[in-house]
């Protein structure tokens, strides 16, 4: 018991801490492809063009399009893993029958 106990509150300090690092690119990435999307599919002149969405969208505008994808995929994977873990779905929990 005591084990699981820190084990999460070890886990949520990381997922905090990832969360924390994660959120803007992430959000960025989900803001510009969805916009991007819109703009193409709906043909809407929404004062924005679609290459300047898909250059922050790939992170070409920062120079990191060869690092960008990875590192959102990382640090997703990342936060899934931690809060699947703090969830406690896969703790196996024995049943006694009498």
């Amino acid at each position: 018991m005591f084990f699981s106990s820190n084990l999460k509150r070890l886990f949520r300090k990381y997922h905090r801490g990832l969360a924390s690092i994660i959120f803007i690119p992430l959000i960025l990435t989900v803001v510009t492809g969805t916009i991007a999307t819109i703009v193409t599919e709906w043909q809407l002149n929404l004062g924005v063009s679609r290459s300047l969405l898909m250059e922050i969208h790939t992170g070409e505008i920062f120079h990191l399009k060869a690092i960008y994808p990875v590192l959102n995929g990382v640090g997703t994977l990342g936060l899934l893993i931690t809060g699947i873990t703090m969830t406690g779905l896969f703790n196996r929990k024995k049943n006694y029958i009498d």
